[in-house]
């Protein structure tokens, strides 16, 4: 079946231009156009579309002023926005991933450069995806507080039954598609004397990492930084991925641990990979690897894990179909047998708790 498409862009030249590539696709019909976001919200308040590809800056209304409103009269939609990638357009896409955009994509300054192949392939993978995926009703502010005040209680009843874990301990989590949203459901949930330190891959490209990992620290009561080269891994401190560069882990004689970057082609599709994050830590002295593997389009972890279960004490998490967005990371984990527990996004934080413990 053909997904229907709603474009939202105040630039007639930009419009087309999406059109055009959008329709040039035999499983997309863009079947609406809007010029700002008060016509989006009307065409959404009596159509419902496959997906929205959405302008951010326009008159009238603008694109977070249109997620606010869809979450405010509670209108489902399917929202891949279109973004810069300098520092102010990171800090409005990362605003947009909270309201409930499903992904982003980069918008080049030029619609001839929008015609350029490296944008049309991207494009239309991510409209693939955002198409097929979960749709989901924007959850309202007062509820986000009660979520919030609710995993203060789990965290902390985690806590006090968690096993007294022994040894040393990491905890590596890989997240694509829906991962910069549901991340605010796990690391916010982790107390400060986490007795590990995380490591967390986001598929996010550079220039919005570090935004996001500020935005994760303001959050949490764990230490959240985007992971810079030569870190010392330290407990209670979560790094995530620099966008453009595989994260990898070094294991020193000495018995510390340190963050590497390399710059091999993408894998999977995907740079940063999880797969080479947990393959680097098939030569590590830790006595225990939780591996946490979360919404997101494709199979990035398996291989990885799969690596690391032949070398290590392992436990596997991942995420179950009902609380993802797009169910492709973790059920080709599941899928290759490497998952010891499946479980909703909300008990995530409470399994991470329990595996690894806290310190005395």
């Amino acid at each position: 079946m053909v997904k229907k498409i709603l474009v939202v862009d105040d630039s007639a030249l930009m419009r087309r231009v999406l059109c055009d590539i959008i329709d040039s696709d035999e499983r997309f019909q863009v079947v609406a156009r809007a010029t700002n976001g008060l016509e989006a919200l009307d065409l959404l308040s009596r159509n419902q579309y496959d997906a929205v590809v959405l302008d951010v800056n326009m008159p009238k209304m603008n694109g977070l002023e249109l997620l606010e409103e869809l979450r405010k009269r509670k209108i489902p939609a399917r929202v891949i926005m279109a973004s810069t990638d300098t520092r102010e357009g990171a800090k409005t896409t990362l605003d947009a991933l909270e309201l409930g955009a499903l992904d982003f994509i980069h918008k080049p300054d030029s619609a001839v450069d929008c015609r350029e192949d490296t944008f049309k392939d991207k494009l239309l993978r991510i409209l693939d995806v955002a198409a097929s995926s979960k749709l989901t009703e924007f959850e309202s502010k007062e509820k986000e507080v009660d979520n919030k005040a609710a995993a203060a209680k789990i965290s902390e009843l985690a806590r006090k039954f968690s096993a007294r874990t022994t040894g040393s301990k990491i905890v590596a989590l890989a997240s694509s598609t829906g991962g910069p949203k549901a991340l605010q459901s796990v690391v916010p949930r982790l107390p400060a004397d986490l007795d590990a330190p995380m490591l967390i891959v986001q598929h996010m490209p550079k220039g919005f990492t570090a935004s996001f990992a500020e935005r994760l620290n303001d959050l949490s009561s764990v230490t959240v930084k985007e992971a810079a080269e030569g870190d010392e891994l330290q407990p209670g401190t979560v790094y995530i991925a620099m966008g453009g560069m595989h994260m990898n882990v070094v294991t020193h004689p000495s018995g510390k641990y340190t963050i590497h970057y390399s710059d091999e082609p993408s894998r999977e599709g995907v740079k940063p990979c999880a797969n080479y994050m947990f393959e680097s830590l098939a030569d590590s002295r830790f006595d225990k690897i939780v591996c946490v593997v979360m919404t997101g389009m494709g199979a990035d972890g398996t291989a990885g894990i799969k690596t690391l279960k032949a070398h290590k004490n392992v436990h596997v998490i991942t995420q179950n179909q009902d609380t993802c967005t797009v169910y492709g990371m973790p059920k080709s984990a599941e899928n290759a047998g490497l998952s010891d527990q499946v479980v909703p996004l909300n008990e995530i934080a409470q399994e991470i708790i329990l595996n690894v413990g806290v310190k005395n």
